[in-house]
């Protein structure tokens, strides 16, 4: 059976969908765009939106086997974190 999506440009959710699709809520969804902890989003007229393929990404970097397994990386929980480093042409604060 062909695939349906095949041929059409990447699906964007808004908030609500995403958050469902992570099985988060929207809430913190929105905590992490703040905090810069969260999976990439577009900013389309005054609309927040991400794609499927982001969301996907971010929820991988937590992927694991095992408790001792370090895994790819690290889905940071929702709360304002320590700049490691500051962005090309800013100061640290």
């Amino acid at each position: 059976m062909p695939d349906a999506m095949t041929g059409l440009p990447p699906r964007f959710l808004r908030t609500p969908e995403a958050a469902r699709y992570l099985g988060l809520s929207g809430r913190t969804l929105e905590k992490h765009r703040t905090y810069g902890t969260g999976p990439t989003y577009r900013k389309i007229g005054g609309r927040v939106v991400y794609a499927v393929d982001d969301l996907k990404a971010w929820a991988d970097l937590g992927a694991k086997t095992s408790t001792s397994d370090p895994g790819k990386g690290t889905v940071l929980p929702a709360k304002k974190h320590p700049v490691l480093r500051p962005y090309a042409g800013q100061e640290r604060r």
